[in-house]
């Protein structure tokens, strides 16, 4: 009863809406295309209840992005209810490609909220800048002084969660003068296992790691280079939704880029970037007791890659190119370790070392009829190529496709239109697009990868065709001084849908597997996702805010997609005068009935959970101090969300306290 008093009083409110306008560059001044923003980007964790939570906890208060959880850390963020494959998420424009064939290494996990400047979410063909997508794109910019005033500044932060025993500390330096910038910041985590509802302990759930990121540049004239560098390394990392943890996660992502935003001639601003990052993983089952034959599960990922992108305008014409282009290397090996010493350990190669070649180009012309009515034509075209270098893995595929060949090219394109048009307070937005995507790595390459979530082995197809995607969305507006509300739709028809289909003449490598998938290619599937979200401001101190979000999906045989979002909610009511500021906030889902048991999943209940938060800010000349804490999941509910592998359930009550002061 509790519950459902909680739910019909909170349904009615709402969480922050996060799209606010760009802050320039006071350097280089460009101008976006319209973007969802979280935060602002001089100081995002500090305009939010909880400065120190996790980049993951951040990104699943937007309407488009819901994140797989398979432990405490690193969760798989989906756009539009479309997993990694179908999306692309770079950090500051940079292709990056994970180590691991179970995707405990995404690319969310090697940015920290603190150095975070804003996160862009584009749906659809909108995400096609930096390549070929289905579901949309999400670029993670880090913070530079570029921002900030004049001299030298930093702040220090610690964070204590008595659930998890989680200890955060870090801290950051940011110097300017009027043609040399310089930004570092270095975070540390160490979390212990945390409790579930009713205090129950989830075991293998405890990680650590560390972040440091470091961002130079320096202006001449009309011009800027600058040079960029992340590493991150996380160590013993437990998934308690899978089989085997991380003994070993490390990343190192560097970059050199040259900007102009010229005076005179055809282009008003150009951005070039040199990058490259090496990823690698090490998958172990050591600290797992019974394990029937203990396996290591190392993995290697390392990418070139390049962009240049400009803009111009002529006329009513808004112009942006973008030649972007990568190589990966990607590789990945099993051994196991019989029990009886005397028998020899047995290894292969789950990606037989797949090159991956991409080169492309993308175009986009906005043209303004007038300043209430605009159309944006974009489109990009590329040339994909896929090439097994391992011989010894090419002759195990080899096995299932006696004609492969050890190289497959591919020619990828996509077209998007927008028309926009506003009438006093209302903003409309009507959107079609077509788009092609190649199978990824595991898709076309995996060699006996096992999925714990439906528990079968997975082979991968290097013959399947590109998969595409028609789309179509509309968004709806109204904003006064008051209020803000919108509503966004989008729908995708997706032929040649590549997904596991189960092969019963083929035996399980896996002790305990079910049998053995082929990725193979679906006649088509379809997909929506919708959101509602209104923000009303009562007067300077009261704000009232919500969303609600619904998907549905169905491939060609009428099955239920998995990881399909059923109705969410999230609410809340916000009250800030001067420095201090209290939130009180409701998170939940309606029962899961549209799952897919044929995809591995089983129906999961409804839930509600409240949070509490308060912040105050303590000012000394031109220091001051932020202190927030908070109590999540107040009523300690015990529970699990569709995007939780194998039900593993979320954390239970979760008092914290952030601080941050700066200098």
């Amino acid at each position: 009863m509790k519950k459902q008093f909680i739910v019909s009083i909170m349904l009615l409110i709402s969480t922050v809406s996060w799209t606010q306008e760009q802050v320039k560059d006071s350097i280089l001044p460009v101008n976006l295309s319209e973007v969802i923003l979280i935060g602002k980007p001089t100081q995002v964790h500090q305009k939010q209840a909880k400065p120190l939570a996790s980049l993951d906890e951040y990104l699943q208060q937007s309407g488009r992005i819901d994140m797989i959880k398979r432990g405490g850390y690193a969760w798989e963020p989906m756009i539009n209810n479309m997993a990694t494959e179908r999306t692309i998420v770079t950090i500051d424009g940079m292709r990056i490609f994970g180590a691991c064939t179970d995707k405990m290494d995404p690319v969310t996990s090697y940015v920290e909220i603190s150095n975070l400047s804003e996160a862009t979410i584009s749906s659809g063909q909108e995400g096609s800048c930096h390549g070929p997508t289905i579901g949309g794109s999400l670029d993670l910019k880090r913070l530079r002084s570029t921002y900030s005033e004049l001299g030298l500044s930093g702040s220090l932060s610690s964070g204590f969660e008595f659930n998890n025993k989680q200890r955060i500390i870090g801290g950051m330096v940011h110097y300017k003068d009027s043609s040399f910038y310089a930004d570092a910041n270095v975070t540390y985590r160490k979390a212990d296992n945390y409790k579930a509802g009713n205090s129950q302990e989830i075991k293998y759930s405890q990680f650590q790691k560390w972040n440091a990121s470091v961002i130079s540049g320096y202006q001449f004239q009309n011009k800027l280079i600058e040079g960029s560098v992340i590493f991150d390394e996380a160590n013993d990392v437990g998934y308690p939704a899978l089989p085997m943890d991380i003994s070993l996660a490390r990343a190192l992502i560097t970059s050199f880029k040259y900007e102009v935003a010229p005076k005179s001639g055809l282009l008003n601003h150009w951005e070039n970037k040199l990058y490259y990052n090496t990823i690698t993983h090490f998958m172990d089952d050591s600290k797992r007791p019974n394990v029937p034959i203990r396996m290591d599960m190392p993995g290697w990922s390392d990418t070139y890659g390049y962009y240049s992108k400009g803009k111009t305008k002529k006329d009513k014409h808004h112009l942006l190119f973008n030649v972007n282009g990568f190589y990966n290397r990607s590789i990945a090996e099993m051994t196991m370790y019989p029990s009886d010493p005397d028998e020899n350990a047995m290894f292969m190669y789950t990606w037989p070392d797949v090159r991956t070649l991409y080169n492309g180009i993308y175009l986009e012309d906005e043209i303004e009829f007038s300043c209430h009515n605009s159309l944006k034509i974009n489109g990009s075209f590329g040339f994909h190529q896929n090439k097994v270098a391992n011989e010894f893995g090419l002759e195990s595929l080899q096995i299932f496709y006696p004609e492969m060949a050890d190289q497959q090219n591919r020619f990828l394109k996509s077209i998007s239109l927008q028309y926009k048009h506003q009438v006093k307070d209302w903003f409309f937005s009507v959107c079609s697009g077509y788009g092609e995507r190649a199978p990824s790595v595991t898709e076309g390459y995996a060699f006996y990868i096992f999925n714990s979530f439906d528990l079968f082995d997975y082979i991968g197809n290097p013959n399947l065709s590109n998969e595409k995607s028609v789309e179509g969305n509309f968004d709806i507006r109204y904003k006064t001084e008051k209020i803000k509300t919108g509503i966004t739709f989008s729908a995708f028809y997706l032929p040649d849908y590549i997904i596991g289909i189960p092969d019963d003449n083929l035996i399980p490598m896996t002790i305990g597997a079910s049998g053995v998938k082929i990725y193979e290619q679906l006649s088509f599937a379809n997909l929506i996702h919708s959101s509602f979200q209104c923000d009303y401001r009562f007067n300077d101190y009261y704000s009232w805010n919500t969303k609600l979000q619904y998907s549905y999906g169905k491939d060609a045989e009428k099955r239920n997609l998995p990881f399909i979002s059923p109705l969410q909610y999230q609410s809340q009511i916000q009250y800030k005068k001067n420095r201090f500021q209290t939130e009180l906030n409701v998170i939940g889902n309606a029962t899961q009935t549209n799952y897919s048991p044929f995809y591995g999943e089983n129906r999961t209940p409804d839930y509600a959970i409240l949070n509490l938060s308060v912040g105050y800010t303590f000012k000394w000349y031109s220091q001051k101090l932020l202190v927030n804490a908070g109590v999540e999941n107040l009523f300690d509910t015990y529970y699990s969300t569709f995007t939780d592998w194998n039900n593993i359930p979320r954390m239970g009550r979760n008092i914290y306290i952030n601080l941050n002061f700066s200098l």
